[in-house]
């Protein structure tokens, strides 16, 4: 006999919660409004209809990849940030909230009625990016990865949220793919910055989920700033900024990197939970 809806979610949740799932209510949610096609709201109106039977189907299915710790986001294949919807593929990092905050930090640097140029190091989804270009309406933003099958679901993204005209994407490391003389008023990044032997540490839901590419920052988990940090002045017009997301130990070094580089007003900023999580500075 078919569940009702309410119930079948609440089984769903009652088993991720007793495998000590933490947002229990809210996967089981996710999965069932996914398996059904129902928005959230629906989801609560349709509570005692009858599930589908092949939709029961695909909620135990969807529920089984999540019970072996695979995260929602990539069973969905989409990710919310910064109030918008973005598609992930194995080659992109799932965007997380904390990274919001160099978004945050692009809207106060830029002003939104004048045109500028963003340059975004590490693309993946292009989730920064293109969230500082859903609010800075005279704004071009460039998106350099070094996976072409990243740089594919940025385009992706962009043209899903309409922002395809003024986001550019290339393939390549780091500034490599640029031309002489191409300049930015800000660039920012969230690079690979897991020291390599912390990494098999991780949460299995990162470790197992996300690409190791987009982790790894070599030994100490510096490699990629020390490449990032070296190539700003060159790449930033006069009174351009730059923001880069960093681990929660490493403010001082990559503050120390761009001050090295010539940067002012290098600040370490602090998460909403108190870390260290971002590192920006200005060129004069």
């Amino acid at each position: 006999m078919p569940q009702a809806i309410g119930q079948l979610w609440r089984s769903g949740r009652d088993r991720l919660a007793a495998a000590g799932t933490v947002n229990a209510a809210l996967d089981a949610r996710l999965l069932a409004q996914h398996a059904l096609g129902l928005d959230a709201t629906a989801l609560i109106a349709r509570e005692r209809d009858a599930a589908p039977p092949e939709a029961e189907a695909r909620f135990a299915a969807l529920l089984n990849r999540r019970l072996a710790g695979e995260p929602v986001a990539r069973i969905l294949g989409r990710k919310e940030f910064y109030g918008l919807a973005f598609g992930l593929n194995g080659a992109t990092l799932v965007p997380r909230p904390e990274t919001e905050i160099l978004v945050d930090f692009g809207r106060e640097a830029l002003d939104p009625a004048a045109p500028a140029a963003i340059l975004d190091l590490g693309t993946g989804t292009g989730c920064i990016a293109l969230a500082l270009l859903a609010h800075l309406p005279q704004a071009h933003a460039l998106g350099i990865d070094l996976s072409p099958e990243a740089v594919a679901q940025a385009e992706a993204n962009a043209a899903a949220l309409g922002l395809g005209p003024r986001f550019t994407v290339r393939v390549g490391s780091w500034f490599a793919p640029l031309a002489e003389g191409e300049r930015f008023d800000l660039i920012v990044s969230n690079p690979p910055y897991i020291g390599s032997s912390v990494i098999e540490s991780l949460a299995p839901e990162v470790r197992d989920h996300d690409p190791r590419a987009a982790l790894d920052g070599g030994p100490d988990g510096l490699a990629p700033y020390r490449i990032l940090a070296a190539g700003l002045a060159g790449r930033l017009n006069p009174g351009g900024r730059a923001a880069f997301e960093i681990g929660w130990d490493q403010g001082k070094a990559v503050a120390a990197l761009f001050s090295d580089a010539g940067l002012e007003d290098v600040a370490i900023h602090t998460d909403l939970s108190g870390q260290d999580r971002m590192v920006a500075g200005r060129i004069a």
